[in-house]
Formats: C-alpha cells, structure tokens, sequence
C-alpha cells in the first residue's frame, strides 16, 4: 500500500502524486499532513527548504476543501513569484484526477485582468504574493469571507523582503475563523510575533533543528585575499567541470559585474537581480532550469523561491549579512533527500562570521584549497575523457562520414588520436594556468597568531588605501549592512568592491569608501533625499567620535545637539512614511508597496 494512503490522503491525489515520483512521505510530510486533516488546529511547521512542504499543506488542503463550491477557501501566500507559480502548478498536479479544482495563481509583473478574469470564474485556493494580494484586494475583486484555512509559506523570507504590513492587511480581510498554517526555514522573533498575533495555541512542528541546515549539504570555505577572489572562485569553478550552480552576491552592482566578467572569460553564465524586468528575469531562469547556463549569479531577493532541481554547488561569492539568507541560500542545493555543496569565499577578517554560521547552522565548515593550477588541469582532463567514453552513437547519422574519417586519420595511430583528442581541451587550460600562482593565503603570506595576515595593521580609523565617511542614516531607517552597501553602490554609481566596512549605527552610518572613488560618492549623494531629508556625507574624524552621537566631524556643541534633535525629527517622519503604507528603494524615492511584485 502506498504510505501516502496510510496517512489519509485520497487514492486520486495518490495516483496523481504517484505519477510524479512521490513514493514515500518526507519527513515534514509524514508529521504535518495527520495534524493538518483534521482541519482543527492552528500550525507552525520549520523545515528548510527543499523538504517537501509544498505537498505538506497542498495535500491536506485538497482533502479538506469542498471543490462544488467556487468561491475562496484557502489563500497560499509566499514570497516570490517564482514560488507562486511552483505552488500553483504543484496543486494542480496534485489535484489531476480531482473534478473542478480551481487554483490561480495571483503575482506582480503579469496582466492582472487575466487574474482577475480567473478570480471572477470561480477559485478554491489562491496562490499569491502580497503585493499583488494586496491590489486585488484594492480593487474589491476578491471576497475572503469564506476563506477557511490561510497558509503562510516560507514566512521568515517574506518578512526579510519587508512584507510584514501587508501581511497584517491581508490577513484582517480574513474571518476570525480560519485556521493558519505558517511554514518555516526559521524560526526569527518577527515570525514568532506572527504566530502569537494570529494563531490559537498552534501546534508547533520542527523537522530537524530550528535554524539548522539541511544534513545533506556540506558546507566549505576557502580562505583567500580579498583581491584574489575573482581569481580563486574561477579556478574553483574550473575544478568541477559539471558544476550547475547557485553563485551569491550582496548586491545588484556585483552581480552584474561578476556575470559580465564570466561572460567575457567565457563561461555560461548570467545574472539575475532586481533591476531586471519580468520578461528578462523569465528569460534567464527558463535558461538555467533547461541547464543552458552552468553558473546563475543573484542577489539574495532575486534567488528566494528559485526551485530548481539538482543544483550541485551554492557559491557564496560574497557572504550574507544574516545567517537566515546563508540558511536560505545553502538550502537552494541538496534539496528532495539530494547532496549538494554550500562553498564560501572568505578573507581572514570574515573567519569570525563563518564560525558564527557554524554555530547557527549547528555544523562545521570544512576548510578547503583553492585547487593549483596542474590540478585543475588534471581534472579538466579527466572531465573530457569520461565525456568522449560515454558519448552517444548515432551510427546511422554519422555513418555516410565515417569513411572519410577513417581516410583522414589513417597516418595516425591510436595513441596519436588519443593524444589529439585530449589536447584539444587540456592546452587550452595548459596555456591558462601555466605558472599559475598560489591563492591560498597562508602559502602567500601566513597569518600572525592573533588571526591577521603579516603585514597587515590594525587601524584605528579608515584600513589602508580608504576614506572612512558618516552617513546620516541608519538602522532607525531600516537598513541593514546589506541594504547600506547596496544604497551606496548604486547612489554614488561605484562597485561594491570599493567599499570597505560598514559599521552600521542606530541613527547614523560609518562607511569605508576607497581613496580613488570619495569624490564619486560625494559627487553621487549630492542633493539626494531619503524619506523627505537630505543625505548628509561627511568625512569622518579619526574614528574616535562614534561615541559623541552624531558621529560627523564635530563643530561645536550646538550642532551635535541640532543634529540629534533633527534624527529624532527624522526618525518620527520616517516611521510615519512607513505607517502610511509607503517604503523605499535604494534611491531614496518613496514607493507604494503594490509596485514590488
């Protein structure tokens, strides 16, 4: 018997799942669809990504959902269109052999008159993103009055892309009544809040450990210069020749960047961020899920809710703010009972951050070679090898040719044929890495005992060969380091890799700019507003004034005090920006939150 009948679940919706290799339940099936049939009970369920949960609350929904009926009674939502559109199909994949199962599928950047013309022909369950939620629910288009069970998928990463206001206006559209189902890679104090605002003593479900990673993933780090990166991550690249991977950044600019560099150095690879319109951004991911791109280089945003099958690698190119996104990131290999591996690319100054992560994640971080060039080469080699033994024949196709094959390689043995067929790929990383350097640090330079590199100095203020700056913005507004770094890129139109330490305050922000480039920032933050205040960019003292409270070069008593009374002025403007519905984009300007998806 199918162990998907055993756990209630109807013999249509097992067929029909069976078809699609559901063969037994994953463990966050296993535990969650009991609790969900009996359609009682309020649900906290934490499992990473790639676990299974989509099937955990789709399946119970079709048995508990009365399909005669064609007005709303469930609403998924989920963070990314992306996930949106996996969880629609999914349900109807589900629901094949099921009669008048009406699912839509509701999510910016496409025509909401085709959405609203499915809403109007009668829907059970609709799969959306909040943004687009939140227009159609504008529009009064939609009726939530009988809506009995609302499911909240991947709800810490809807809540790091600033969804948490209109989650709240969704869910008061909603009846008292309802059951929710909140589904987890996390479990941070804003997804708790949550669960206490809107749940009833909720049964609460761990798969694992809450935070952890997946068990199937390994997660390495190389330990490198920070101007060697480049350098390190193609060579690690060009050691596994069957890479299909994930590569983060932390910002738009860098992502970009990075694409184009491969791009030129010839490999297949694209971009995807924010500044990308939805039909590029459909274009790039049709590419990499039919695997015409080897390497898929985001941003954090951009990647929430890719589901694609059998990525091998996630490259933290750069590493994340928070451990939730590496959680998130990591959790984008390995996924259905898979193995994968979660690499990252650190200097000596971010070892600290990696056994942060660690301790998180709850598994350590093997330290791993930045491969030589002869070894590379080697494997490369091999790589070609296996490919020309386990080629296809198509001896029908090729045999009008094979004579004159045959003629033009009958002065050459078959060692020389061996050895020609070899070089056609091994010279061309011969020639590459011939006299290629060492990129692992210690062999460079070794490292003092207190974990720096020789040579390299702790400095009070600005690190060499940088300007230390103040901003007049900080985490009051809703930045995080992430979010500073990206403002500033893209405000002052410099790359990512010119910028040193961020040292993110309440009310204001220290930044480490590059000599070369100070010029650019004061130049691109020239008459730049945030929120109905100018952006103040000054350079800093000597890095002792962090603790005087304005932070700027100071000049005198009263404007330190001007200053302070005017960041709390600004603070209440932006708290009352934000109340109103409104929130910002890295220029400045103020959105309405129905222009995110």
């Amino acid at each position: 018997m199918n162990p998907f009948l055993d756990l209630g679940i109807r013999h249509e919706v097992v067929n029909a799942i069976s078809e699609i290799g559901f063969e037994k339940p994953s463990p966050i099936q296993e535990k969650a669809i009991p609790v969900l049939l009996t359609g009682n009970d309020d649900f906290v369920g934490l499992a990473q990504t790639g676990t299974g949960k989509t099937a955990a609350f789709g399946l119970p929904l079709l048995e508990l959902i009365d399909f005669s009926q064609k007005h709303p009674q469930a609403l998924v939502l989920c963070p990314t269109r992306e996930l949106c559109l996996q969880i629609a199909k999914d349900l109807e994949k589900f629901s094949k052999y099921i009669d008048n199962v009406h699912v839509v599928a509701v999510y910016g950047g496409a025509n909401i008159s085709d959405q609203l013309r499915q809403i109007r022909r009668g829907v059970q369950i609709v799969v959306a993103t909040p943004g687009r939620m939140l227009d159609i629910i504008g529009r009064n288009a939609i009726d939530f009055s009988n809506v009995k069970y609302v499911v909240l998928d991947e709800a810490d990463e809807m809540l790091n892309m600033g969804f948490q206001e209109d989650i709240n206006n969704i869910l008061s559209e909603t009846p008292d009544t309802k059951k929710t189902w909140l589904f987890s890679a996390t479990m941070p104090k804003e997804v708790r809040r949550i669960a206490q605002n809107y749940m009833s003593n909720p049964f609460e479900l761990t798969v694992g450990t809450k935070n952890t990673g997946n068990a199937n993933i390994e997660h390495h780090y190389y330990l490198i210069k920070a101007k060697d990166k480049y350098a390190a991550f193609k060579r690690i690249v060009d050691f596994y020749p069957e890479i299909f991977g994930i590569v983060f950044c932390r910002t738009k600019i860098e992502t970009q960047e990075i694409a184009e560099a491969l791009v030129k150095d010839g490999y297949n690879a694209d971009s995807l961020h924010g500044d990308l319109s939805q039909q590029q951004r459909d274009k790039v991911m049709k590419r990499y899920r039919e695997r015409n791109l080897q390497l898929l280089i985001a941003t954090d945003v951009a990647a929430r809710g890719i589901d694609v099958n059998d990525v091998t690698h996630v490259i933290n190119f750069s590493l994340p703010d928070e451990v939730e996104n590496y959680t998130h990131r990591s959790g984008r290999t390995a996924r259905a009972g898979k193995t994968g591996i979660s690499l990252s690319l650190v200097n000596v100054k971010e070892l600290s951050k990696i056994r942060h992560i660690e301790k998180i994640i709850g598994k350590p971080f093997e330290r791993k070679q930045v491969p030589q060039g002869t070894e590379v080469c080697e494997k490369q080699l091999f790589a070609m090898i296996d490919k020309v033994h386990n080629v296809d024949i198509n001896e029908e196709q090729i045999a009008p040719f094979l004579p004159n094959i045959m003629e033009s390689m009958q002065d050459l043995s078959k060692e020389d044929i061996i050895k020609r067929f070899a070089s056609l790929e091994f010279n061309r990383f011969l020639e590459y890495y011939q006299n290629a350097p060492d990129l692992n640090i210690e062999a460079r330079e070794g490292r003092r005992d207190d974990g720096r590199e020789r040579g390299e100095r702790r400095e009070r203020s600005s690190s060499r060969g940088f300007t230390r700056l103040f901003m007049n913005l900080g985490s009051v507004d809703e930045f995080s380091r992430g979010d500073m770094l990206g403002f500033i890129c893209n405000t002052a139109k410099i790359s990512g890799k010119s910028i040193g330490k961020i040292d993110l305050k309440g009310v204001f922000t220290f930044f480490e700019v590059e000599d070369a480039e100070v010029n650019k920032v004061f130049e691109g933050f020239k008459d730049v507003d945030f929120n109905g205040r100018q952006v103040r960019i000054e350079v800093s003292g000597d890095g002792r004034s962090e603790g005087r409270g304005s932070g700027s070069r100071s000049r005198g008593g009263d404007r330190n005090r001007r200053g302070g009374d005017r960041d709390r002025k600004d603070r209440r403007s932006s708290r009352d920006k934000r109340d109103s519905g409104g929130f910002r984009d890295f220029s400045g300007k103020k959105q309405t939150s129905r222009s995110r998806y």
